[in-house]
């Protein structure tokens, strides 16, 4: 009897690691450690490892922010602190100066004292965020395999985690906001993060660069170690504005502008800046070449806007697309196989043919090339045609079941997961239930299936 590969269903809410090889009772050791390796895989590294790496980098911020302002605000106090103790020996300063001077060390003290006191408070909150995110991901290791009733709830909590990071990627703030409060993963969504990336977007698709280029400074070192053209397109951005207006006064900025700005970056950017030097002769409203008509496009601010989100996710080292398109093309793969899309070929082929009546031995061969269509995720008619462009699952090895049961209505089960699953369901030993349907059958019923 040939088994197809398809004859056992797949569930879609299930691990593609559901359908390994089941070890008989008096191996449950070795099965749970077995089971133990195949819940570690399904950690994403592609998915997971933001939820850790970001906080991470978040510190990093905040530990150079609070350096900086130590060693600026100290710098500044010990200068002050000279100068006025070397005039008051000199006699060169009255008490009342002297005074004045303390009182405005004193008021730079409590300003550093603020600043400080933002970045332990933010240190403190990224430190438990990234306790609760290692709490999490450290609760599959005390699952012993993917049957366990906590790997569904864990699941569902990352299925919430990459919804909630596909919304703050497209702008629904408010709506990833309240996904993360009802489902209590607010420790685990960066939703600060996104909305403040969110509004600087938003500010240059509304044409101001203001906010941008605020950014730019407070990221300043990390970006000229990126090599990033961020600064300059956005200084570039400037330039053009003010050449558009074609007023002498904006034309002089325009010129000082290019002058501080953009010269600098010539042996960086060559062809902006001569863009720049030639702009000053194309009006926006005289016909001019490509090169100088397409500067003026409002369009520009869009790429201005995707160039900044490409940069911000760089720079704290956020992956390119949104996690849950990394999962579910990652899930997606795992899943297909060559029958997947096989039926749809063979049924197009076959609408060009003549239509007659199948006859039995045909009929069974159609219902057993199709068996299992109907629970496999890619075949079904909402993931079909997405998962068309996948590449097929790489399998160097094969797991099918120990043991496998024909059950009458043609689906074929491992006879000790049967077994499990009757005495969880409570039936008599001499029953089993189809997993997928429910239905109930006797287990003298059963057929034995052998592979060749």
């Amino acid at each position: 009897m040939t088994h197809h590969h398809r004859t056992h269903p797949l569930h879609f809410s299930a691990s593609p690691y559901d359908n390994v090889k089941r070890f008989p009772s008096s191996e449950h050791s070795t099965r749970a450690s077995h089971g133990r390796c195949i819940l570690q895989l399904t950690i994403n590294p592609s998915s997971d490892q933001p939820l850790l790496r970001l906080p991470s980098e978040l510190l990093r911020k905040n530990f150079r922010a609070a350096h900086f302002t130590i060693e600026k605000d100290t710098s500044a106090l010990k200068t002050l602190l000279k100068d006025s103790a070397t005039a008051a020996v000199s006699g060169r300063a009255s008490q009342q100066d002297v005074l004045r001077n303390l009182d405005a060390m004193i008021s730079r003290m409590r300003g550093v004292k603020r600043k400080l006191a933002a970045n332990a408070a933010e240190e403190s909150r990224l430190h438990n965020q990234a306790a609760a995110r290692i709490a999490h991901l450290d609760e599959l290791y005390s699952m012993d395999s993917v049957e366990d009733v906590k790997y569904e709830s864990w699941s569902r909590k990352r299925l919430d985690r990459l919804l909630a990071d596909y919304l703050l990627r497209h702008g629904y703030n408010e709506t990833a906001s309240e996904l993360a409060q009802q489902r209590g993963i607010t420790q685990l969504v960066d939703v600060d993060t996104f909305v403040a990336a969110s509004r600087i977007r938003d500010a240059l698709l509304k044409g101001s660069v203001a906010e941008a280029l605020a950014w730019c400074t407070d990221n300043k070192k990390e970006l000229r170690k990126m090599e990033s053209k961020l600064e300059f397109m956005l200084r570039f951005q400037q330039y053009i504005e003010l050449v558009r207006s074609q007023s002498s006064t904006k034309l002089a900025e325009a010129i000082a502008h290019a002058k501080k700005h953009l010269i600098p970056y010539r042996s960086s950017f060559p062809r902006q800046v001569q863009q720049a030097c030639g702009l000053l002769a194309f009006p926006p409203d005289l016909p001019a070449s490509a090169a100088y008509g397409d500067l003026y496009k409002p369009a520009r601010w869009a790429d201005l806007a995707d160039l900044f989100t490409t940069t911000h996710n760089q720079l704290l080292a956020l992956p390119a697309v949104p996690l849950l398109h990394v999962a579910l093309s990652s899930g997606l793969s795992a899943l297909k196989t060559p029958a997947c899309h096989a039926h749809s070929s063979e049924s197009s082929s076959h609408t060009s043919s003549v239509t007659h009546t199948p006859g039995p031995s045909e009929a069974a061969a159609a219902a057993a090339s199709t068996l299992g269509h109907g629970v496999c995720p890619i075949c079904s008619t909402e993931l079909n045609e997405l998962a068309r462009n996948v590449p097929y699952a790489h399998h160097t090895q094969s797991h099918v079941e120990h043991d496998l049961r024909l059950l009458p209505n043609g689906s074929v089960y491992g006879r000790d997961r049967l077994e499990t699953q009757a005495r969880k369901n409570g039936l008599p030993s001499d029953q089993v239930k189809d997993l997928r349907t429910g239905e109930i059958f006797s287990a003298e019923t059963l057929k034995k299936v052998y592979i060749t």
